[in-house]
């Protein structure tokens, strides 16, 4: 008898809507403060601060969401032992433990970061092919928002965390609070100090840093819950003291390690290649001069603010999808698959007539750059269906994230890879000199197709394994 039975999931549309809206409203924050960055620039008097400005968030993504498989391992996991806790399977402090090691991996991970810090920043601009200001620019934004990587990779670990157990109302909180920080105090440094690009970037380290302890003390809330309602009746006597040392060495244990850091090496091998991605369409947006980079970094407002839109969608399947797996619950697995499909896509088509509408209205926002808005807004009609054409790929990804199909994943994206880098070069080399931004646009088009197309037959010829063959 499979525990479809013995304990269903609520797969209601309102649901997973339920799930899925918190999400998305704190997801809306986040590009919301890279919008009001960019807008800030872009009345800048120079175009070259805002291609600064576009290297330098092409660089950091590069840097920091190579490391994001932080917050998909956390949620995978915290979806599964969740899962394994409704079906009494699961160990008292396994949620905690999860948390626990992500945080110890994101502090690793900053170490190492911060030592190579000179060599990333100085190799990373000239890979990306950034022009001497610039490149001078996106130094200088760089340099401060570093200050807050530590916090950036701790913030991966308590969102993942959140989102796998379906507790997207702390996870909306805590977006919120570092983008209403964020805004405030970039505006507050830009416009009132004086401080140009350092204070576009300190309010968002500043931002950050709330955050994280922010999500810290809802950590502790949210595992005082478990708790109590793990064992009522022990809610109001303490808790047996238990050695530091032995209590480290259960967290840490090297097989519990050694299992993150598997599914932590495919994520980081997909995220790495997913990245890489963007930052050779980037850097042909560059080779074509500040003003096509500059302009493209505006377009692509659409594509980020869209993208975490829809992630709300495919957190919500990343949860559901993770629990149904710890209960070797095929038809609920099923269930899940269509009906977050569903809402993905019509929230994807929402958003292009949406984007239809007001594009105009937001690049005249955020760029009074007469040149720029011209060649943006010859272009616009490409950005509109960006929703559209990336919505597969984002459900899917929470789909194959939520069964922490680590190897599958890595799969997807060395197949994509294969095929878009020297497809787009070689179209790059053809027609790039006569149509350039018709050949970069092609390059993100293709991209997040094939991401969509690769990964559903990789889904459907292993879904039955992906589902079964679960610890």
């Amino acid at each position: 008898m499979t525990q479809d039975s013995a304990a269903p999931l609520n797969l209601s549309y309102r649901h997973i809507i339920a799930i899925a809206a918190p999400v998305l409203i704190a997801n809306l924050a986040m590009p919301l403060q890279g919008a009001i960055d960019v807008g800030v620039v872009g009345h800048f008097p120079s175009s070259y601060n805002l291609a600064g400005l576009g290297i330098a968030s092409q660089l950091w993504l590069l840097i920091l969401v190579s490391f994001n498989f932080l917050q998909y391992a956390s949620s995978g996991l915290a979806a599964q032992a969740l899962g394994r806790q409704a079906s009494g399977l699961a160990t008292p402090n396994e949620l905690a433990d999860i948390l626990y090691r992500s945080l110890g991996l994101a502090l690793i991970l900053a170490a190492l970061l911060w030592v190579c810090r000179p060599y990333i920043l100085s190799l990373g601009l000239d890979l990306l092919g950034a022009q001497p200001n610039s490149s001078a620019a996106a130094h200088t934004y760089l340099s401060v928002r570093y200050y807050g990587l530590v916090f950036e990779l701790m913030n991966y670990a308590f969102i993942g965390w959140f989102a796998g157990q379906g507790r997207t109302n702390q996870m909306m909180m805590v977006q919120l609070l570092i983008s209403i920080i964020n805004i405030v105090l970039t505006l507050s440094f830009v416009y009132l100090f004086d401080m140009g690009l350092e204070g576009v970037a300190l309010g968002t380290v500043i931002g950050y840093a709330s955050g994280c302890v922010t999500a810290l003390i809802l950590a502790k809330k949210s595992l005082a819950s478990i708790s109590t309602a793990a064992s009522p009746h022990k809610a109001l006597a303490s808790p047996p003291p238990q050695d530091l040392t032995l209590r480290l060495k259960q967290i840490y244990a090297a097989d519990k390690m050694l299992s993150l850091f598997s599914l932590n090496k495919d994520i980081f091998i997909r995220t790495i290649l997913l990245t890489l991605s963007f930052a050779w369409i980037t850097r042909l947006s560059a080779q074509q001069g500040d003003l096509v980079m500059a302009t493209n970094a505006l377009l692509l407002q659409v594509l980020s603010i869209s993208a975490f839109a829809l992630d709300g969608v495919a957190v919500a399947a990343e949860s559901l999808s993770g629990q149904a797996a710890a209960r070797k619950g095929r038809d609920q697995f099923i269930t899940a698959l269509k009906r977050t499909g569903v809402i993905t896509f019509l929230l994807a088509l929402s958003l292009s007539i949406i984007w239809a509408f007001v594009l105009p209205y937001f690049l005249s926002l955020m760029t009074d750059l007469p040149a720029v808005y011209d060649l943006a807004i010859e272009y616009r009609y490409v950005a509109t269906l960006l929703p559209l054409m990336g919505a597969g790929a984002y459900w899917l990804d929470g789909i194959m994230f939520g069964l922490t199909a680590g190897s599958k994943i890595r799969q997807v994206a060395i197949i994509v890879s294969a095929i878009f880098f020297p497809l787009t070069y070689i179209v790059y080399a053809l027609y790039g000199s006569e149509h350039a931004m018709l050949v970069i646009w092609f390059g993100v088009y293709w991209l997040l197709a094939s991401r969509f197309v690769v990964a559903a037959i990789v889904l459907w010829r292993n879904q039955d394994v992906l589902i079964y063959n679960k610890n």
